[in-house]
């Protein structure tokens, strides 16, 4: 089967959730919630707080204006719909996908990073303390678990040459480790260390307790290949292991298998080099009339060759640029109308002024004309609305 590249990406867009109309503000619902979650399978986290913290954004994007509580209920409280790990990077998934990254948790022994390995290796007694008063008193945060601990063992403070980052090190080895989770975050955004047997459902509590009981690495594989070509709707091999960052030996068997099984088409697109594949269930619709603000982190736009392929759109994250040298801004949220890519908004929220700065627009060739400026005044009206501002400033707008 051959498919435009018109056709790839109304595709792409309803797999992401914008085939359809939003909800009217403030009116979504959990079960609209978990529609999003469903759909994306990933949810992307991001401490930096320009705008929003970056989980809430594609939820927005998809619903408008809502309850961000919602989020927070499905991330925090019990039965979770949501919970922490490294899956894309650090992110938020489905309870359910947890098991299946048995295969990454493993490695955290051998793979993790310097001060993982350094403090697991020199310090193997305060990872034991620090996962044994996680099961005793959890969930903790960081801060919490640390007063803890100086106050049960206070003796070993100085055989450990004790400070912070060594503490937060072990937190870090056992989180990756999957033993243990994160119960939800505070307001400030931190972690609350628990045991994943307090954090998952019930009937996932086997597999918290027991990795001998998880799928084995093939099966999982297939199961996590099998929600990004969900996601995706179309993509190639690139696309469907970037999704859950698996390396080609993982995802080439489980896209055959899928194949195999008919869930997966092998399909060309226009213009594109490499072989892609429509998941079986995919929806085609004619046309996409989306208007949406995307995170920097929104899966939509996570593989930069598939954002070029698919809407002529070459997006790059500047955040880690120096100022001088950024050309479109410091937090840049791709602009959505339609179906294409049209702009590049540099949003802030100047929370002491009750305002929404749109400190820069960068518009795509051939747009930014009075339709397209009207209908991004009207988006972050609704955003600024949705962050609790009084509106929305438009600084400076142009090719």
């Amino acid at each position: 089967m051959r498919l435009s590249t018109v056709a790839a990406r109304r595709i792409a867009l309803a797999a992401q959730g914008f085939g359809g109309s939003r909800p009217a503000p403030w009116t979504a619902t959990s079960r609209q919630v978990q529609r999003v979650i469903d759909t994306l399978g990933i949810i992307q986290i991001d401490s930096v707080n320009v705008v929003s913290r970056s989980h809430y954004l594609p939820f927005f994007s998809r619903l408008g204006p809502h309850d961000s509580g919602l989020v927070d209920r499905a991330r925090d409280r019990a039965p979770r719909r949501l919970v922490e790990y490294w899956a894309h990077e650090a992110s938020l998934i489905p309870p359910a996908t947890w098991p299946l990254l048995d295969f990454r948790m493993r490695r955290a022994h051998d793979e993790s990073w310097g001060g993982m390995q350094s403090v697991k290796r020199d310090h193997p007694e305060l990872v034991e303390a620090v996962l044994a008063e996680v099961r005793a008193r959890g969930p903790l945060t960081s801060r919490q678990l640390e007063a803890a601990l100086a106050h049960d063992l206070p003796r070993e403070r100085d055989q450990w040459g004790w400070n912070w980052s060594v503490v937060k090190s072990a937190l870090e080895q056992l989180f990756w480790a999957g033993e243990i989770s994160s119960a939800g975050r505070t307001s400030q955004f931190e972690r609350r260390y628990a045991v994943p047997s307090r954090v998952l459902p019930p009937h996932l509590r086997e597999l918290a307790e027991s990795p001998a009981a998880r799928p084995p690495d093939d099966e999982a594989f297939v199961e996590l290949v099998r929600i990004a070509a969900r996601a995706h709707g179309v993509g190639t091999e690139q696309c469907l292991r970037d999704y859950f960052r698996l390396k080609p030996e993982q995802a080439r068997p489980a896209i055959e298998a899928l194949v195999s099984a008919g869930e997966l088409e092998p399909v060309a697109i226009e213009g594109w080099k490499r072989p892609a594949y429509l998941h079986r269930d995919a929806r085609r619709p004619r046309r996409i009339s989306a208007r949406a603000l995307l995170s920097p982190f929104d899966s939509l736009v996570w593989q930069r060759d598939r954002t070029s392929a698919l809407f002529g759109f070459d997006y790059r994250l500047e955040i880690y640029v120096p100022q001088e040298r950024r050309v479109h801004g410091y937090y840049v949220l791709p602009f959505l109308l339609g179906e294409d890519l049209v702009g590049r908004v540099d949003l802030k929220a100047d929370r002491a002024r009750g305002r929404l700065l749109a400190r820069k627009v960068t518009w795509e060739p051939g747009r930014g004309a009075g339709d397209d400026l009207h209908e991004l005044h009207e988006e972050l009206a609704l955003m600024a609305q949705w962050l609790g501002l009084a509106d929305a400033e438009v600084v400076r707008s142009g090719a």
